[in-house]
């Protein structure tokens, strides 16, 4: 089955905790703290896959998660970081944010890896908090969370060449004629369910080229099968807009030139914009040369060369496919997503935080006062003095008392609740 769309939910590790820890030794009375710090949470890589050209795997496993960092321990003695995980994806997939459709990584190269989401941090242990008159810390640092996205995976095909058209005009035929692929074929509309790939040998050089389902009036709104694959020919350099010339179906070729290149604008002003060939297909039973003279006046009108051929005879696919390979080497490659547009997740150091008040008691909530509480053993005397510092350095306590805090009343810091005091 071949899938190209899909949603999976990925999380990288979080940091392991900083550990509360004393030394202590035969003859040594007081040796001080000696907590060790916590482990790295895991990495969350793509990289690409050369033996994977669908996303299948996916529909059956959405959950990706990695390792946490392991907790810090005594004698200075570093949790370990937890394993970085790597997920391997076909060629050609784009990574989004399934919230805000921003792109985060184009994995379009062989051999290509990027880093999606970084684990968090870990957290100090009680050995960091030492000074000259807090000599016994009681308290460490918890280890920062890891990140967690819902992510869109879409494969789109890396081909030169798109074969594009309406159903029934000899896409996948031109397709068998020129490559070893082997697309069904048969005469009704649809034949084509997924696209394919072929790479086309001349004498000149070769080529990959991709002939996706039939398009139709409302593909770009979600019409028919061509809005599932349209994103399939967004990365080619050239399309062969293929026409049936021999008004076999009662369709006029010139009203179908037209339509497609809506579909295609409506879809994408890039794809609307890029280097097209027109194939004048099915000559081989035109009644008449009226259709093919009138599609020729347009393509003149646009500047666009057109090819008249018979792809179930072969008629005029040789100089067809010899004319695509000299073009090819004049069009530069497609670059899907500018580095501009991408979207990085950092960990971030939030200072942040808001000061509420609720009736009576007074909310302080933010990044700053999630950090803080991560700290604090809230049964030692020394954590307290050390949270009440932290207070001080951020700015808590004077906008509370800018809020109109007073003796007596009660601020809540997460799941804590304090009577404040002067």
């Amino acid at each position: 089955m071949f899938v190209d769309y899909t949603k999976i939910y990925v999380k990288s590790g979080d940091g392991g905790n900083g550990a509360i820890s004393f030394r202590r030794e035969k003859y040594v009375a007081a040796g001080g703290p000696d907590g060790g710090d916590g482990g790295k949470g895991g990495d969350v890589y793509f990289t690409v896959n050369p033996d994977a050209n669908t996303l299948i795997d996916f529909r059956f496993n959405k959950k990706y998660k990695a390792e946490n960092g392991k907790n810090g321990s005594g004698g200075h003695c570093y949790g370990k970081s937890g394993e970085d995980l790597y997920i391997k994806v076909p060629k050609g997939t784009v990574v989004k944010d399934s919230k805000t459709g921003k792109i985060i990584a184009d994995l379009s190269e062989d051999n290509q890896t990027e880093l999606i989401l970084p684990g968090g941090r870990g957290g100090k242990g009680n050995s960091h908090f030492a000074t000259a008159t807090r000599q016994a810390p009681r308290f460490a640092q918890d280890g920062e969370k890891g990140i967690e996205k819902e992510l869109i995976l879409e494969l789109k095909l890396i081909a030169d060449v798109g074969l594009v058209g309406f159903p029934n005009v000899g896409k996948s035929t031109i397709l068998s004629m020129v490559t070893a692929a082997t697309p069904k074929i048969a005469d009704y509309h649809f034949t084509t369910l997924e696209p394919s790939l072929g790479v086309v040998n001349t004498k000149a050089g070769s080529f990959v080229m991709a002939d996706i389902p039939g398009i139709i009036e409302g593909a770009s709104e979600g019409v028919g099968l061509g809005i599932q694959f349209l994103r399939h020919i967004e990365r080619t350099r050239l399309l062969l807009h293929v026409i049936d010339v021999s008004g076999s179906e009662g369709r006029n070729p010139v009203d179908d030139f037209y339509k497609i290149n809506e579909e295609l604008k409506k879809y994408s002003e890039k794809l609307a914009t890029r280097k097209q060939i027109i194939v004048a297909n099915k000559a081989d039973i035109m009644q008449s040369d009226e259709n093919y003279e009138a599609l020729k006046k347009i393509a003149t009108e646009k500047g666009f060369e057109i090819f008249k051929i018979s792809a179930a005879t072969k008629q005029g696919i040789d100089d067809l496919m010899e004319h695509v390979t000299e073009v090819i080497k004049t069009l530069p490659k497609e670059e899907l997503v500018e580095a501009k547009d991408r979207v990085v997740y950092e960990l971030k150091d939030e200072a942040g935080f808001s000061v509420i008040k609720d009736g009576e008691d007074f909310i302080v909530e933010g990044p700053v006062i999630d950090r803080i509480l991560g700290r604090v053993n809230m049964a030692d005397n020394e954590s307290m003095y050390y949270f009440q510092k932290c207070l001080r350095e951020n700015g808590i306590e004077d906008e509370l008392r800018k809020q109109g805090v007073k003796p007596g009343d009660t601020v809540k810091f997460g799941n804590w609740d304090f009577e404040w005091y002067e």
